[in-house]
């Protein structure tokens, strides 16, 4: 068990550069730009003490500053293409001079999450002392046991040998879903360049979301869902 008063600083990253969809973290979704959403997200928190946006864009920067969070600039070595997630988090809270305990790392590009993600993720953090906690949803049409592999000639092989049909009867599996990381300082710094995610730490947790709860918007469809999305939002809440 941890202390429930170390303090949580919320790292947003939003890279001007996206080949898939330009300018993505800037572009308006419903009534605001994408990256603002993530930081009225964040702000809404409450757990989180602090929220900062690391960026190299300038477009993006002054959105953030509009928001009234704080902005710490990426230089080129932490901003390129190859760039880790991580490093780029590492520089931002380096920059900031802050020692919080607890980091909570949120993608710009994702503007739909559940309200209370954050908190579900640090609590967790907190409860099981774990170096790590991160969001999932529950694979299922795209189970790797539905999977198949297709020769040159097009003949069908099954990836996974299985007689499973109904999606009920599926081994539960899941995948990433973008929506939150919530990771110990010690573990963020723990760099191995052997081992990409040993940021991670050794005690990884995970929290489950349902299908659909987060969008993380890469290509123009994720935009037009996530858009629609919080339209219906909006029109529930009116």
């Amino acid at each position: 068990m941890t202390n429930a008063i170390e303090e949580v600083l919320a790292v947003i990253i939003g890279r001007a550069g996206s080949k898939g969809l330009p300018r993505k973290n800037a572009l308006m979704v419903a009534d605001a730009p994408m990256i603002a959403h993530t930081i009225r997200f964040a702000r809404a928190s409450s757990t989180i003490d602090r929220v900062i946006v690391s960026t190299d864009g300038d477009e993006i920067a002054q959105i953030a500053a509009d928001e009234g969070v704080e902005v710490f600039m990426r230089p080129e070595s932490v901003s390129h293409d190859t760039a880790t997630v991580d490093s780029a988090v590492r520089h931002a809270v380096t920059a900031s001079g802050s020692r919080a305990e607890i980091v909570v790392i949120l993608y710009a590009n994702v503007p739909v999450r559940p309200a209370n993600l954050a908190d579900r993720a640090i609590a967790q953090l907190r409860a099981t002392g774990a170096d790590s906690v991160q969001s999932y949803y529950r694979v299922g049409k795209t189970h790797p046991y539905w999977m198949t592999q297709l020769d040159e000639h097009g003949a069908v092989k099954q990836f996974i040998e299985n007689r499973i049909y109904r999606r009920q009867e599926l081994p539960p599996l899941f995948m990433p879903d973008g929506g939150v990381i919530a990771v110990r300082r010690e573990s963020l710094f723990a760099v191995d360049e052997a081992q990409p995610h040993a940021f991670f730490g050794r005690d990884r947790r995970g929290i489950e979301t349902n299908e659909g709860d987060v969008i993380d918007v890469d290509s123009a469809l994720d935009l037009a869902v996530a858009h629609a999305t919080l339209r219906a939002r909006e029109d529930v809440n009116a």
